[in-house]
């Protein structure tokens, strides 16, 4: 498979929808970012790099960090951390209040907002130096030591976060949140605050689509089995309540995040990551979502 001509052609026929959307404006900092940059990477299990655009700019990846603490949070629980949050799609908003009341606390999957925050409260309450592991733990998956939080990104959601205290609150009322609500939310922000680009996103990400050698980073480790539930819950769960039609027009397990950027894995193939900032209605990236479209047409690779 000639994958540089793919991403070449994917890149020239996703121009004309770099207008549509919007930035997510609720973040001040992120309403700052040039709206109009677009990049892919494509890394392959064998070692093999192909990228196209700004795949080289850094971005904030916001929620596609989630699947970065979940790997931490499921290496130190098992199986009980299911106690805690479930794993089923949301069909809500990614922030909703009315949904975490009706369940009781309990996050209908640790994607969304809430459960979100329930696996940095897991992360604060089991390790001594939780920001400091979780950024090293990110540093090795993508083989690079200058990747780092923002910490001006970070202050600016926690300064808008009102739903997300509102959240933290009704966790604590449930008893599913252990520590501090301000330090939760402080070490969540941060988690989503980190700057990585295409290139730095589609390396972590490559661990997430080999299942047939250990998950061992950074005392991070996973079984085969565990990974592939990952894939599952980011098949499902990964893109909010646009998750089924994720899954219908790409068909690969991924994350998507605010600041514009996409995650995703072919098992046994290859990662692949995308970044555009303008987002539709259900938080996703437009220009990236039709990018990863593209990618599974044209290629006839998915999970299907």
């Amino acid at each position: 498979m000639n994958y540089q001509q793919v991403i070449n052609g994917i890149h020239e026929q996703v121009q004309p929808l770099l207008g549509l959307g919007r930035q997510a404006s609720y973040i001040p900092a992120l309403a700052e970012v040039n709206p109009d940059q677009i990049g892919m990477t494509l890394e392959t299990l064998d070692g093999r790099r192909y990228s196209v655009g700004d795949s080289n700019v850094k971005f904030s990846i916001q929620s596609i960090s989630k699947v970065f603490s979940l790997a931490m949070a499921f290496s130190l629980e098992g199986d009980e951390i299911w106690k805690r949050t479930g794993r089923e799609p949301s069909g809500a908003s990614f922030n909703s209040l009315v949904q975490l009341e009706l369940e009781f606390g309990k996050p209908r999957n640790p994607f969304i907002n809430a459960g979100a925050i329930v696996i940095a409260d897991i992360l604060l309450s089991r390790l001594a130096n939780p920001e400091e592991d979780f950024l090293r733990f990110v540093r090795t998956l993508a083989d690079d030591p200058a990747i780092d939080f923002n910490l001006e990104v970070a202050q600016s959601e926690r300064q808008c976060g009102y739903i997300n205290a509102a959240i933290a609150n009704v966790l604590k009322f449930h008893n599913n949140l252990i520590g501090d609500i301000e330090q939760v939310l402080q070490f969540y922000y941060r988690m989503c605050s980190i700057e990585m680009t295409c290139c730095q996103l589609a390396q972590a990400f490559l661990p997430f689509a080999d299942h047939r050698h250990e998950f061992n980073y950074e005392g991070v480790h996973l079984t085969t089995s565990q990974v592939k539930r990952m894939n599952a819950i980011m098949q499902t769960c990964g893109f909010y309540d646009e998750a089924g039609d994720f899954s219908f027009l790409v068909g690969l397990p991924g994350k998507s995040g605010v600041g514009g950027g996409i995650a995703a894995v072919c098992p046994g193939s290859y990662a692949v990551a995308v970044w555009s900032p303008r987002l539709n209605a259900k938080g996703n990236s437009v220009a990236g979502m039709k990018m990863l479209e593209l990618l599974t047409t044209m290629t006839e690779e998915s999970v299907f």
